[in-house]
């Protein structure tokens, strides 16, 4: 079998994947959340008795005073009932964006307040587990990537904690840039995880992991762009500064199994010479090899 086209000569894919499963599965989510989220529901109905107007509840909202958290779910709330064209991420800007800039830009989508003082003076149960379920809904997303990660560091150091070490966060944590380990190199290229010699401290790999629960379309489409960008960065970099440098795309889910991301996987492994390689947990140990993490000197 080819070392360079490995993946494509694969021929049951089911066999090659492994299931990460952790969610908690409905309903016993639906308790899980409301404990979570209860107390600060009980707030946000305080803040749209207590206001004049929607716009209020937003300033309320994004006070510097309230604890980070809070203000985390309540903008949540406040995207999902009262303006779902605020996204999350520009409005927890508190500091970057005035909140008279979002009302001025987005105030004729605001819920007039007094429907929504009809609505929350008395919030029935039944809904605040619906609500709940809502704001929690991408809750765990990225958690089984970590885990995929996690588990991966514990076989790579269980296999070569006395040759080589791996760094990186385990769970969410700042990405590693490579102009961090290269410092001529000028771009950013953020990567999950390094691979290094022990002995000198040479870089020999850098990876990215990722695990698909399902994938298809647009979005493998737009992973297969960033892949492929990142090998033709790395290749560039190697031609004026000469490394070891090896790409691994951890890649594991049963979102392999959609045609069109198994085929990116394919046409990924093996690039650059055969400096990329992109493995799953059940193929590290056949693909992840000092031989491997030797070569291209």
């Amino acid at each position: 079998m080819s070392e360079h086209k490995f993946l494509s000569q694969i021929t049951d894919i089911s066999k090659v994947i492994t299931p990460i499963d952790s969610t908690i599965r409905f309903p016993e989510v639906l308790q899980v959340l409301t404990d979570k989220y209860g107390n600060a529901i009980d707030i946000f109905c305080t803040l749209i008795k207590d206001s004049q107007s929607s716009a209020e509840v937003l300033e309320r909202i994004r006070s510097s005073k309230r604890p980070a958290q809070e203000r985390m779910a309540l903008l949540k709330m406040y995207r999902r009932c009262v303006s779902p064209v605020l996204d999350t991420e520009t409005t927890k800007k508190i500091k970057k964006i005035k909140t008279e800039t979002l009302i001025e830009t987005y105030g004729n989508t605001f819920k007039p307040i007094a429907k929504l003082k009809n609505q929350f003076s008395d919030l029935p149960m039944e809904y605040k587990y619906a609500l709940a379920a809502l704001v929690g809904e991408y809750d765990t997303r990225g958690q089984l990537g970590y885990q995929l990660t996690e588990s991966f560091f514990d076989w790579f150091e269980e296999h070569f904690r006395d040759r080589y070490s791996i760094e990186g966060p385990r769970g969410a944590g700042r990405d590693i840039e490579l102009s961090e380990l290269y410092p001529d190199f000028k771009q950013s290229y953020p990567c999950d995880f390094v691979i290094k010699r022990i002995t000198d401290e040479e870089i020999l790999a850098v990876g990215f992991a990722r695990y698909d629960s399902t994938r298809g379309g647009a979005q493998s489409d737009d992973r297969t762009g960033g892949n492929a960008n990142k090998v033709e960065k790395a290749k560039q970099f190697d031609g004026f500064t000469s490394t070891q440098l090896k790409l691994v795309f951890l890649s594991d889910g049963p979102g392999l199994m959609h045609s069109d991301t198994w085929k990116e996987a394919c046409d990924l492994d093996g690039q650059w010479n055969g400096r990329v390689r992109v493995v799953t947990l059940k193929l590290a140990e056949k693909r992840i090899t000092s031989q491997w993490l030797e070569s291209y000197k």
